[in-house]
C-alpha cells in the first residue's frame, strides 16, 4: 500500500482542480479451492461516471500481459499501468504533448494529459483537436468550459477497501 499511497501523492500534485477526476485503485481477494489470489483493479471516474476502467474494458481480450504464461486474472497489467504513471509523472512539461508513450496499451496517458494542470489553455485546445476517445473528450471539455485552468472544482484520488469477488460486477 505504500507505494501506491507514493504515486498517488504524486499523481494528486498533477490533477486540475477544474474537474471532479478521481482515480481508485484497489485488490479485490479471490478465494478457490485451489487457494487466494488477488485481482487488482485501476478507475477513473469523472464525477460520478467510471470513464476508464481496468480491467473491466480489457479483459475481453485474453491474456492482458504481453507474453504471460497464465491468463487473467493471474497475470495482469497493473504493476506495468503503475510504471506508466510514473513515467508519466515525470516526464517534464514542455514534453508532455510531444512523448510517445510507447507502453501505454490502454490509453491512460491521453487521460492524464487532459487532466494534467500542468497543461495550459491553448495546450489543452491543439489536444481536443487531435485526440477522439470520448473519456478524453469529456475531461478537455470541462477544463475548457470557463476558458481558464483552475475554476476552483475539487480534484482528488481515492483508495477503495478490498471487497469479497462476489460484490464485483459481471465481466463479459
Amino acid at each position: 500500500m505504500a507505494r501506491w499511497s507514493k504515486l498517488q501523492k504524486s499523481l494528486m500534485q498533477l490533477v486540475s482542480p477544474d474537474i471532479d477526476l478521481r482515480i481508485h485503485v484497489t485488490v479485490y481477494a479471490m478465494k478457490s479451492q485451489y487457494g487466494t489470489t488477488g485481482l487488482p483493479r485501476y478507475w477513473i471516474t469523472l464525477g460520478k461516471e467510471i470513464i476508464w476502467d481496468y480491467p473491466r474494458q480489457f479483459v475481453g481480450q485474453g491474456s492482458l500481459a504481453p507474453g504471460a504464461a497464465y491468463p487473467w486474472p493471474y497475470a495482469t497489467d497493473i504493476s506495468d499501468i503503475s510504471v506508466l504513471i510514473r513515467e508519466y509523472i515525470d516526464t517534464p512539461r514542455e514534453q508532455l504533448l510531444e512523448k510517445t508513450f510507447t507502453d501505454d496499451r490502454w490509453s491512460l496517458t491521453d487521460l492524464l494529459r487532459a487532466a494534467d494542470r500542468r497543461i495550459g489553455v491553448e495546450r489543452l485546445r491543439a489536444l481536443a483537436e487531435t485526440i477522439s476517445n470520448p473519456a478524453v473528450q469529456k475531461i478537455l471539455t470541462l477544463r475548457l468550459a470557463t476558458g481558464t485552468v483552475n475554476n476552483g472544482l475539487t480534484t482528488s484520488l481515492a483508495v477503495t477497501q478490498p471487497c469479497e469477488v462476489a460484490d464485483l460486477p459481471l465481466i463479459i
